[in-house]
């Protein structure tokens, strides 16, 4: 994708387009915020869970779990929501199961919600793996395929039916993966008696992380009125000094309504308001968002608060909601990322939402930690491998200037079957979904389709095509790539992409144990893809696994000296390649993560920096170094922090 150049009115014009070709879901999935018109209610806590045992995992609905209260049923033990169940117990049997769990929650609503028929009552769950169903009071109100992106259902009238009964939320988890979900997999039954007991299967995964399930993220009801903001959409631009922010509002609950929208600054200023469902806001002497080491005042948000009134000749409905907006552009030329055209070099990590206990749980002290290691580190840019991230994460790196790539759980795509019409539909709405849900995000600079698919098989040409078409579409102003580990010769996703991202582990899983083919693979990798289409490349992910605290000179795999040393030769190369076309590198992992029991991982995957509990490696010493002597010299710092003795 490039962006077209600064044309003046060409490019407003363009821009105004991009409103017209946006094409996202009925509705929109604005982040819960308490206003003066809004209330938001968390139902984090101690849950009632039951694991579905039975042998087909089908008895909770056979025999209607979801009519009386879960307890009923038979035994429930505690659990903790938001929180992977498979860590929470000692029962082996959960750790690794695979089937229909239930949770079960009593709620108090506030009477003032229930006595006012002109608020909605949204329950909304922030994501489940990977299938949910939701019933209140027995009365089924949604489902969900696919996990890591919220859903949610209205439920004000079904509570209102009567107002003296306790709220009962039902919540059925399916963490079964199948060749058309994403991520893929298949059940592989053992009929063999001599070898396996009755009923034994196995969960088939194709991906290098451990299938933690549950409920991730956070439970909520919120309130609007009965007329509300639906969504909102902005894209920024800027001339000069002036700031441009186009804005588009939905609205639903009524046919017409009067809508006031203020942009303010961080004194909460007013530097421009406009009226209307959509239009422009101009701001003057703009403040840009720049990435973090980019510029000495990174992160610049605006406050963006809409402000809608309408009636339906009974009742006057008043809603506010407000949108945090950074104001930048992004555009990608054949060797350049640029933000605020400006050239933009990722120096970054992968992640995973992944902690002990927890799983893949939401935990605000491990995410308040995990960005003060990413600053200590000078880190200016994470991947979300190999699935989206909880929004409030991407907040996160709206307020500390942390540049994403938003990647979908698009990852594992090894098998021929898994290229199929049903699991390109269900991908592009899980497309639909991400979009929609992160397209505000200042942060977020790029969308990744996939990680590592089978993208030399015949059918990935048609796949990727339509993927990618389908995802500019949603969101022309924002390049595509996903993440390649095939030949460059035989890749059938790369014609489509606007980044090359390639993962190589030399010396690791090729040629394991020699360092010196480092300079010459990687160069080799860099010409060859370059050579081929003409386009920026990041080294998406390099590494090797070190277990903390295990020496060895000479080195040898395993150890923290081996660690060290394939970064430094994948670093001599990268700073030969990145004078030319290559514009980022993003090491592989930021921590060390849970895995699948197997002979290739010993309590995980051991490539990170960071150990699982957050301390050092020697490794994090090199690239913490590193980063900040490219941040040095690609950006823009004040004096104190050129030299950050104080970290």
């Amino acid at each position: 994708m490039v962006i077209p150049a600064r044309l003046g009115a060409f490019r407003v014009l363009w821009l105004f387009a991009v409103f017209e070709a946006v094409c996202l879901l009925d509705t929109g999935m604005l982040f819960p915020r308490e206003s003066s018109s809004r209330e938001v209610k968390e139902l984090n806590g101690r849950w009632d869970f039951r694991a579905d045992k039975s042998p087909n995992r089908n008895q909770g609905f056979d025999k209607a779990w979801y009519k009386i209260r879960l307890a009923e049923t038979g035994p429930v033990i505690d659990m903790p929501v938001p929180a992977s169940y498979n860590d929470i117990t000692q029962d082996p049997t959960l750790r690794d199961f695979i089937g229909w769990v239930w949770y079960e929650r009593e709620v108090v609503v506030p009477s003032r919600w229930i006595a006012d028929e002109g608020t909605r009552v949204v329950l909304r769950v922030g994501s489940a793996h990977y299938y949910s169903v939701v019933w209140v009071n027995g009365v089924k109100v949604t489902e969900h395929n696919g996990g890591h992106l919220p859903f949610e259902a209205e439920i004000g009238s079904l509570i209102r039916k009567d107002p003296t009964q306790p709220c009962r939320i039902t919540i059925a988890v399916n963490n079964t993966l199948t060749l058309d979900t994403l991520p893929p997999g298949n059940i592989q039954h053992m009929d063999d008696r001599t070898k396996y007991p009755d009923g034994f299967f196995v969960q088939n995964i194709y991906f290098d992380f451990f299938n933690y399930a549950g409920i991730h993220r956070s439970v909520l009801l919120y309130t609007t009125p009965k007329v509300y903001v639906d969504d909102i959409t902005v894209v920024t631009d800027f001339l000069d000094n002036t700031g441009l922010v186009y804005y588009k509002v939905s609205v639903q609950g009524a046919a017409t309504a009067t809508l006031n929208v203020t942009l303010m600054d961080k004194n909460a200023r007013c530097v421009a308001s406009s009226s209307g469902p959509s239009g422009v806001l101009k701001v003057v002497d703009v403040n840009l968002w720049w990435p973090y080491l980019m510029h000495e005042n990174p992160a610049y948000l605006y406050s963006m608060e809409v402000r809608l009134m309408a009636t339906d000749g009974r009742s006057t409905y008043e809603d506010v909601y407000t949108l945090p907006v950074g104001i930048r552009t992004v555009n990608v030329t054949s060797t350049q990322f640029l933000i605020n055209n400006k050239p933009f070099y990722f120096h970054g990590v992968n992640k995973h939402e992944d902690s002990d206990i927890r799983g893949k749980g939401f935990d605000w002290p491990l995410i308040v930690k995990d960005f003060n290691l990413l600053k200590w580190l000078g880190a200016n840019s994470f991947r979300t491998s190999h699935y989206p991230y909880a929004e409030e994460i991407l907040q996160m790196c709206d307020r500390h200037g942390i540049v994403v790539i938003d990647e979908c759980p698009g990852v594992g795509i090894k098998d021929i079957r898994s290229f199929g019409n049903s699991s390109l539909t269900h991908h592009l709405a899980v497309m639909d979904e991400l979009v929609s849900r992160d397209k505000n995000h200042a942060s977020v600079v790029m969308w990744s389709v996939a990680n590592e698919p089978a993208a030399e098989m015949p059918p990935a040409d048609f796949y990727f095509k339509t993927l990618i078409k389908h995802t500019k579409a949603l969101d022309p102003t924002r390049p595509v790539t996903f993440i390649t580990d095939s030949n460059y010769a035989r890749d059938r996703g790369a014609p489509y992409v606007d980044v090359i991202c390639v993962n190589s582990y030399f010396s690791w899983y090729h040629d394991p144990g020699h360092l010196e083919v480092i300079p010459i693979q990687l160069k080799s990798q860099f010409e060859n893809w370059y050579g081929k289409y003409q386009k920026p490349i990041i080294q998406s992910e390099y590494g090797a696994d070190a277990v903390a605290g295990l020496h060895s000179d000479p080195p040898v795999m395993f150890s923290e000296e081996y660690q060290k040393a394939v970064l430094q030769s994948y670093h001599n190369v990268l700073d030969q390649k990145r004078k030319q076309y290559v514009i980022g590198e993003l090491i592989w992992n930021f921590a060390d993560f849970m895995t699948v029991q197997g002979i290739t991982r010993v309590v995980g995957n051991k490539k990170g920096i960071f150990t699982r509990e957050r301390q050092p490696k020697a490794a994090a010493f090199i690239l913490k170094e590193r980063y900040w002597r490219l941040a040095n010299e690609t950006g823009r710092l004040p004096f104190w922090t050129k030299y950050p003795c104080s970290f």
